[in-house]
């Protein structure tokens, strides 16, 4: 009945707003290409594809983040199946273009994900045909799941958590949300914790499966854009901010102007979350006194700071630096994956914001491999503390790594049961 509903309400504000729909596509290009892309426009190319004697796997991720974190189980997956055709789909033009980046050579089709009209996931599911439906954390929608439902096609969701603001909601319109998650056959949580939450909402125990977070078992990436090492001074301390957000450029180029009058061997490096801010950031650090350079600048000019305006280099600067600050943490993004840095041994700074990552932003303070910094006081305090003592980064260094490496092994477990499910 929920979904009668829905639909009639879809069709009903359709109507009602489709001339404003009209003008805001006719206006941004963007908007265009991208709503014609999740209406289907990419499936034919899938259609001519097809090879009916081959198991489907369809995975399908929010953005930028759950993409990241399906890249592991993915790959499990061409390993375990070599044979299998692998979709990915994905919400955002940004998580879209990171798949392409990270998964071109194991995933047979990446496109956009399907807006939730029922014609157009009927669309999907006749081209895709999948044999499995694997959501990455998040991203629900009524029609998507009924239809699998009704298609009789296993529906699995894996890394799941849910953040204390998602479980109010969640659990306030309970109505609408708990239907979608009664259609997953199985949920696999990130941590033992998520369990209670998932059964407070209603999901039967039984279906409930605490495997572990993908994020552990990220494979090693390395850019094809390697030259980015030549804009890296050689004889410097490198100490890399990772996903940064507005609102933490500034704290970070002040413990950095404070730390470099006693220390200057010390140099920055930002990598925005959205490498759009690249202009507004360097205009910030203008402001300051801080000359930065751009990444597509490509240029050795003398400098304060390297500035990367780029998607997908992040792996490769982590490889080659000392220090590490995860965004979106000192501000209330909830924080961004710190298992990069962490394995590569570096030790790691982040803000008091990482419910996103809380599991492992734990488990790295409490076996001593990273370190919360409350405000840009704290981070300042912690950065000197590493720069002044190179024993102290390498302790924190190794313990970091130590940590990642005894979580590993989340990616096998998923495999075992995405074959329970499989048909």
């Amino acid at each position: 009945m929920l979904i009668f509903f829905y639909n009639i309400a879809q069709f009903a504000a359709l109507l009602l707003f489709w001339p404003a729909l009209l003008v805001m596509v006719a206006a941004k290009a963007k908007y265009r290409t991208r709503i014609s892309a999740r209406l289907g426009r990419e499936l034919t190319n899938i259609v001519r594809a097809k090879d009916n004697t081959k198991r489907t796997f369809w995975v399908h991720a929010l953005s930028v983040g759950e993409v990241t974190s399906a890249v592991p189980l993915i790959t499990g997956i061409r390993n375990q199946y070599p044979d299998s055709r692998i979709i990915v789909t994905a919400s955002t033009a940004t998580g879209e273009k990171v798949a392409h980046t990270l998964l071109e050579s194991t995933a047979d089709h990446i496109l956009a994900s399907p807006l939730d009209l029922l014609p157009v996931i009927e669309l999907y599911l006749q081209a895709l045909r999948p044999d499995i439906f694997i959501l990455v954390e998040t991203d629900f929608w009524p029609n998507l799941m009924a239809s699998l439902h009704r298609h009789d096609i296993p529906a699995l969701l894996v890394n799941g958590r849910i953040s204390q603001k998602s479980f109010s909601a969640y659990k306030k319109h309970s109505w609408f949300f708990l239907p979608m998650f009664r259609r997953f056959d199985r949920i696999c949580l990130q941590a033992e914790e998520e369990k209670a939450k998932f059964e407070l909402l209603g999901i039967a125990p039984q279906k409930l499966q605490t495997l572990g977070n993908l994020k552990y078992d990220l494979p090693y990436q390395t850019s094809s854009a390697s030259d980015i090492t030549l804009l890296l001074p050689n004889d410097k301390l490198l100490f890399i901010a990772g996903s940064t957000h507005p609102g933490e450029e500034e704290s970070l180029f002040s413990a950095y102007q404070h730390i470099r009058q006693d220390h200057p061997e010390l140099y920055l490096i930002i990598v925005p979350r959205k490498p759009e801010r690249a202009n507004e950031i360097l205009k910030l650090g203008q402001s300051l006194n801080l000359n930065g350079i751009k990444r597509t600048d490509k240029t050795l000019i003398p400098n304060d700071y390297l500035l990367v305006d780029t998607i997908g280099e992040l792996a490769d600067l982590y490889r080659h630096s000392d220090i590490a600050f995860t965004g979106g943490s000192l501000v209330a993004a909830g924080g961004h994956n710190p298992v990069e840095p962490a394995r590569m041994g570096l030790p790691v700074l982040f803000g008091p914001h990482m419910e996103d990552f809380q599991e492992i932003a734990q488990d790295l303070v409490s076996h001593g491999g990273g370190r919360t910094v409350a405000d840009v006081h704290e981070l300042t305090t912690a950065l000197n503390d590493l720069v002044n003592d190179s024993s102290l980064r390498q302790q924190l260094g190794s313990a970091a790594r130590e940590v990642i490496v005894s979580r590993q092994g989340v990616v096998a477990r998923h495999l075992d049961m995405i074959a329970s499910l499989l048909k």
